[in-house]
């Protein structure tokens, strides 16, 4: 997986369903099975265990990439057949509910959260972003190597732009006090060969580094790494209960949508849109158009026609009672 450009991500679940699948055939060998076999868990994990359509997806991957990737054994054609996966209307927060939320959260997790509903940035995105990808005069994050390998500039709220250089300060004193130990933050594996000394740069200091340095999983050396997601996850939890919105399932991936669908309400390009998020396709970007109600604009109730309708009647009979009560005689009523 590594050779063929995959994140440690990717790793972990495909590993994951790989066990799941060899733990379901009583620890065959995988070389030993085959398409028969393959069929029989996807069936497994969609019937006794009734996962979602991507959960299922997600399986299947990783079994192919197996057999074909690793064992280069063809499974020939499959005879399952993946549940079609239904459209899915992501939970958006306006404008008031989001600040109610930013209200109830102070300091580091203030800023990480507000970069994420300012710029909509994934909580990876927001996670990994160093020194390096800030411009300060330009209002622009650059993100790098997210979903997909994809890199992409976002805007930089002018807001949190005056709250920056603090953190940035405070960051790059930490890389120092980590350099004195011989170590600094983490670093792709590939390019620390090629630069050795490139961790005691201050331009690739993590924004958000951890409290404590780890063991990078693949390169199995010291160095600190960014703050984790579940603090932030938790941050964000807490908040929405003390905000009392926790009848809506609001995640980090909330705030996401929410950028979007206020960039549309605001009237942006759709298009532009579609590059501040980093969508392939503008028809993951059409989602929100149905979230705010794009899609039916001119549309109008026949429930609200007729109560329109019935109220402008009403109004009329009632101007002209009024007029007839005040009419000098009765060739006036007549003729209103």
């Amino acid at each position: 997986m590594r050779l063929q450009g995959y994140s440690i991500r990717t790793e972990h679940s495909y590993i994951y369903w790989i066990r799941s699948y060899i733990r379901f055939n009583d620890l065959t060998h995988p070389k030993e099975m085959g398409a028969e076999e393959v069929e029989a868990y996807l069936s497994w994990l969609a019937n006794t265990r009734h996962v979602a359509v991507n959960t299922q997806r997600i399986a299947l991957n990783a079994i192919v990439f197996l057999y074909h990737k690793y064992l280069k054994q063809d499974l020939g054609k499959l005879g399952f057949t993946l549940a079609t996966r239904q459209r899915y209307l992501p939970t958006v927060l306006d404008m008031a509910e989001v600040n109610t939320i930013l209200s109830k959260v102070q300091g580091r997790n203030h800023l990480i959260l507000s970069l994420m509903y300012g710029s909509g940035l994934r909580v990876s995105e927001a996670l990994r972003l160093r020194v390096k990808d800030v411009n300060l005069k330009g209002f622009s994050l650059m993100i790098h190597d997210s979903k997909c390998r994809k890199d992409r500039n976002v805007i930089l709220p002018r807001y949190l732009a005056s709250a920056l250089p603090a953190i940035i300060e405070k960051a790059v004193e930490q890389q120092k006090q980590d350099n004195l130990e011989n170590f600094g933050c983490s670093m792709p594996v590939a390019l620390s060969r090629k630069y050795p000394s490139a961790f005691r740069s201050p331009g690739w200091a993590f924004l958000f580094p951890s409290s404590q340095p780890t063991i990078h999983p693949v390169s199995g050396i010291v160095c600190r790494h960014h703050l984790y997601h579940s603090v932030i996850r938790k941050a964000l939890k807490t908040a929405v209960q003390q905000s009392g919105l926790d009848f809506k399932r609001v995640t980090c991936h909330t705030l996401r949508h929410s950028f979007a669908t206020q960039l549309l309400r605001s009237g942006s390009d759709i298009r532009s849109v579609q590059e501040l998020l980093g969508h392939n396709d503008v028809r993951t970007t059409q989602i929100y158009t149905h979230v705010i109600g794009q899609h039916f604009a001119g549309s109008t109730s026949p429930l609200d026609q007729m109560y329109q309708q019935f109220t402008l009647d009403s109004s009329h009979d009632t101007q002209y009672t009024q007029l007839t009560d005040k009419a000098p005689d009765s060739s006036f009523c007549a003729e209103k």
